[in-house]
């Protein structure tokens, strides 16, 4: 299996939803809002995996992981519906990526949490 790129991502949903446009909800930035709640819910299904089953289930159960990873999955669907809802690019999401990681990286994680522990 390849690795996918958001670019992939992103067109893989993109055909999903035209398969589906007659059931589902045009992907706009009025509906951005309603694929991120949607979103929300998968996170809470990976939650619950990770409160009921545990990291040892996770990492030696191949059912478990198999169910782990195909929530995370989702997530990652709802949040590429989510980018083409509002015209982010692979391109301008990846830029505003690695800017952050840039950035990040200069940071100082430690002292920044020690400084707002003492306000």
């Amino acid at each position: 299996m390849k690795n996918l790129t958001f670019a992939d991502i992103i067109a893989m949903q993109q055909e999903l939803q035209e398969k589906y446009k007659d059931h589902w909800s045009d992907l706009t930035p009025e509906n951005g809002r309603n694929s991120l709640l949607w979103m929300m819910e998968e996170v809470g299904e990976v939650i619950a995996i990770i409160k009921k089953r545990g990291e040892d289930a996770i990492m030696n159960d191949t059912a478990v992981r198999k169910q782990l990873v195909e929530e995370m999955a989702d997530i990652m669907m709802y949040y590429s519906k989510i980018l083409i809802c509002y015209d982010i690019s692979p391109d301008e999401f990846s830029q505003a990526f690695v800017n952050k990681h840039t950035r990040n990286m200069k940071r100082d994680f430690v002292g920044e949490y020690q400084a707002y522990l003492k306000e």
